[in-house]
């Protein structure tokens, strides 16, 4: 299948040199010993040496964790390192250099990596959140109503997202992903572009998502998509090699992780004041971001249809899609995709 391609921007592809990770401008502690939080879980000495994270700017749990400094109080022998990362593709990349332990990914991106060329091999170990709202199709022109009204447009979208992956499935239910060019821009570029009309519409998160909305509006969400069987995930994957040597610090992050999302429903305040630490925005702001997603807790991940059969039935079925829009080369085997999931630190976070 023949589509019209404009690439703007390299910072999204797979191709895209280490430097496209950015260092985040804040240590692996907490902001200051205000945020700090007590272990949730016992502490854990036994763990020891360096593990390196990879984080986005994505409102959940993860920059929760972050904020609070929880895993260096709760594994005060290791080193944690937290490198910000603009999109999965270059969390891919990363995994694929043996430069970076866990990363937050979406699922789209997941497939990819276990998918031809690529055949990496990396477990999905959580699920951040499922996408709903959170990721939309925005558009400039009022006329433009419909998925179908982008025709001879110009779409910006993270290539090897999941809002890609999401917008592949919208254009190919309203048959016209021939008939729109692409344009392969990370989300602070999608911003950029939108403002010098260097593209008619974008298919992108928050916080990126919330600008555009300010002189555009929603053609499609995620959501949309999922309900016409094409959902999509935030994930931490992880080399499966660190998985294998790793389950103690695993069994903690997880619970870390855990807690987090218990915040967003016991204390979304207080969860969305971490979060807007982070990102730099209005606690209000965040608290709105968060309604977008839906977060799971470790009960409801450990068993089906989250960690259990479907993620890696969806894993597989996101790669069946991305196959047939001519986005990889190949699919795996389909048990790789089922193990590809790694569900024990959750389970065991479930049952403290």
């Amino acid at each position: 299948m023949k589509r019209s391609f404009a690439v703007l921007a390299l910072a999204g592809t797979l191709t895209v040199a280490l430097s496209g990770c950015v260092e985040s401008n804040r240590t692996d502690q907490s902001r200051s010993t205000e945020a700090q939080v007590a272990c949730p879980v016992p502490v854990d000495e036994s763990v020891t040496g360096t593990v390196r994270l990879g984080y986005q700017d994505i409102p959940n749990g993860d920059l929760i964790v972050k904020d609070t400094g929880l895993l260096q109080t709760c594994l005060p022998k290791a080193t944690i390192t937290w490198s910000k990362f603009a999109s999965g593709a270059t969390v891919i990349q990363a995994f694929g250099s043996n430069s970076l332990d866990l990363g937050l990914l979406g699922s789209a991106a997941a497939a990819r990596a276990v998918s031809a060329p690529l055949n990496i091999d990396m477990k999905a170990v959580w699920i951040h959140d499922v996408i709903g709202a959170s990721e939309s199709l925005v558009a400039k022109d009022a006329a433009i109503t419909s998925v179908a009204g982008l025709r001879g447009k110009k779409i910006a979208v993270p290539f090897a997202s999941t809002s890609h992956y999401s917008l592949l499935a919208a254009l190919s239910a309203a048959g016209i992903e021939r008939d729109v060019t692409l344009v392969n821009l990370q989300p602070d570029a999608i911003l950029g572009a939108w403002r010098d009309s260097g593209v008619d519409a974008a298919f992108v998160w928050d916080p990126t998502l919330s600008e555009l909305l300010k002189n555009g509006h929603v053609v499609t969400t995620a959501a949309e998509t999922a309900k016409a069987g094409k959902p999509t995930y935030d994930l931490e994957g992880a080399r499966a090699d660190f998985v294998a040597a790793n389950p103690k610090f695993l069994e903690v992050w997880t619970a870390v992780q855990n807690w987090a999302v218990q915040q967003i429903a016991s204390d979304p305040q207080g969860a969305a004041t971490h979060i807007a630490a982070q990102l730099g925005i209005s606690v209000d702001e965040v608290r709105k971001q968060l309604g977008g997603y839906v977060f799971l807790d470790a009960a409801t991940q450990a068993g089906s249809p989250y960690l259990g059969k479907q993620l890696g039935a969806d894993l597989n079925g996101s790669a069946q899609f991305l196959l047939s829009q001519g986005e990889i080369q190949g699919l795996a085997a389909p048990e790789k995709y089922s193990t590809a999931v790694y569900s024990d630190a959750a389970a065991k976070a479930s049952a403290k």
